[in-house]
């Protein structure tokens, strides 16, 4: 980021941050589906996914890595959950099913407009990493299409427990676009184009689908906003507990 002034640089940082942790927390989340998945099928896939986000979250810390920061398993295994920048959405618990299947549909149509919009950015080496990222959720989005829904248009239960998901992820949803401190230096820079341009594409595509499913979007629901700035649910910090546990035996250990 040469071209750029040391404040376009903390700003991207921030934006880098609250991506990657994104990645990292619901890679972890997910991953929890691996020998427990309702399918055979499913339990790999998800397993799959989770790879992709792990993945992606590493790439992502690289880049913070070449902006001064400290290297990905550092950033990734050394924090407390106050000082991650996810949003609250990614960390809650798998639930069953039908939640986590819900969380995954919209976190990952989210993540498809974040990154097709980031492929046009400014910063160079962000653009390269979204042009590769969009290729990977582009399978996942599939996925959730598919099995959104075959629930949603099922028997009663399905609908029901579809709904239901819904109507409890929804206000966590809205919060991923959470917006940041220094939006306004990025758009300056022409590295991002912003939470609330982002949302609008978001509630255009998913609403598409949603209502194809004859799925209620509520209509009175607040974003649950806070994961920004490092405040959380109490679900973070034993999920880092543990996800942590290995690397914090001997953080020098050389595998």
């Amino acid at each position: 980021m040469d071209f750029f002034n040391e404040k376009h640089v903390e700003a991207a940082k921030d934006l880098l941050y609250k991506m990657a942790d994104d990645q990292l927390i619901i890679g972890h989340r997910n991953s929890e589906w691996t020998g427990l998945g309702p399918l055979l099928e499913e339990d790999i896939a998800f397993s799959s996914m989770a790879q992709d986000k792990i993945g992606q979250s590493e790439h992502l810390y690289n880049l913070l890595h070449e902006l001064g920061e400290a290297d990905a398993d550092t950033v990734a295994f050394t924090r407390n959950a106050n000082q991650f920048h996810c949003s609250q959405l990614v960390e809650l618990p798998i639930g069953e099913y039908d939640f986590s299947l819900m969380r995954h549909f919209l976190f990952d149509m989210a993540e498809a407009v974040r990154f097709e919009s980031l492929t046009h950015s400014g910063y160079e080496g962000l653009a390269n990493i979204a042009r590769k990222f969009k290729g990977e959720i582009k399978y996942h989005t599939m996925h959730a299409h598919a099995w959104v829904k075959q629930l949603a248009n099922g028997n009663d239960e399905g609908k029901a427990r579809m709904q239901s998901s819904l109507n409890e992820i929804w206000p966590f949803a809205l919060g991923i676009f959470e917006p940041g401190q220094h939006e306004d230096t990025l758009k300056e820079a022409g590295i991002f184009e912003g939470e609330e341009s982002l949302k609008g594409k978001w509630l255009k595509e998913v609403t598409q689908l949603l209502n194809a499913c004859n799925l209620q979007i509520p209509t009175d629901s607040k974003p649950v906003f806070g994961g920004r700035t490092g405040n959380h649910t109490p679900h973070l910090q034993p999920l880092l507990d543990e996800m942590c546990e290995v690397y914090s035996i001997d953080p020098s250990a050389d595998w």
